[in-house]
């Protein structure tokens, strides 16, 4: 259902933080141009914990009317609590997403039980297909196999995106879960690797700002091209070791504003990224010719 490389949308922001959704929708068309496989706004790249409900629905819908069925729209609607997931997960189907995306419950830190309830009543609030989102770095939750398999066996969960950077822990999870299941790497520097033994593509920082490197990579290693992958794959790296220099989304933030997709704005507690870092991060666009 959901494959390939699909891109982690940052939010373009004006100077005064107002979200920019003329520079949404050029970089949403410069995807798609570039041959990705979907998009997913308002997750954590999205800078979604510092948007409202209200902006987080004009984002998606932006985002859906501007893809226009071409490729699939994730939305990102998890939160802490469980009804305000619920809620993320009514709104993410009234803005017409194909999908949504659910994070462990950050800060709170439930245990098994509490999970299956939460992304149950999360999945329950709507008939979209649901993913789950694992990320411990960011939520202090770090979800095991064992738990991700009665979550799989929800009625309409169909894949994980799995954060902790481990290959080893997605093949746990590919190995506990039906064969269906859809594991997606959430980490750059996994993509290909998880995706050689056995997972269905990654959701990408780096492909705001390369989508179509990002997408042939996943593309090539899922056709059995994996010469052709590893080389995109080392072409990439210096650009996936940049843009994780400080906080995601700070460096990809940058970036999208030196390719001229809204202005180097964040929202506190948030800031742009460091002087020291510009420099190296626009001789690298550079180098890719991601720059003129």
């Amino acid at each position: 259902m959901f494959s390939g490389a699909i891109t982690a949308l940052i939010t373009p922001m004006k100077q005064d933080g107002a979200v920019d959704l003329a520079a949404l929708r050029n970089l949403v068309e410069f995807q798609i141009a570039e041959g990705i496989d979907g998009l997913v706004p308002c997750g954590t790249t999205g800078e979604a914990s510092t948007l409202s409900l209200e902006e987080r629905a004009q984002v998606i819908k932006t985002t859906v009317e501007q893809a226009r069925g071409r490729v699939p729209v994730i939305a990102g609607a998890g939160a802490n609590t469980t009804p305000a997931a619920v809620a993320g997960s009514k709104m993410a189907r009234e803005a017409g997403a194909d999908g949504v995306l659910q994070v462990t419950p950050f800060y709170n830190k439930p245990g098994p039980a509490g999970l299956l309830a939460h992304f149950r009543a999360a999945s329950q609030a709507t008939a979209l297909p649901l993913v789950v989102y694992n990320v411990p770095s960011r939520t202090g939750c770090d979800m095991q196999p064992s738990t991700v398999a009665p979550i799989a066996a929800l009625p309409n969960v169909v894949g994980i995106k799995e954060a902790t950077g481990s290959i080893v822990r997605g093949q746990q999870v590919i190995a506990a879960c039906p064969p269906d299941f859809v594991v997606l790497s959430g980490d750059d520097p996994t993509a290909l690797a998880l995706t050689a033994v056995g997972g269905r593509g990654v959701i990408s920082v780096v492909s705001n700002i390369a989508p179509g490197p990002m997408a042939r990579m996943i593309r090539d290693a899922r056709q059995g091209r994996l010469e052709q992958a590893r080389v995109l794959n080392y072409t990439l790296l210096p650009l996936m070791e940049l843009l994780f220099v400080e906080s995601n989304p700070i460096p990809v933030k940058a970036a999208a504003a030196l390719m001229g997709y809204g202005a180097n704005a964040l929202r506190l507690p948030l800031t742009p990224l460091a002087e020291e870092h510009v420099g190296p991060l626009r001789q690298e666009l550079q180098r890719q010719g991601l720059l003129p």
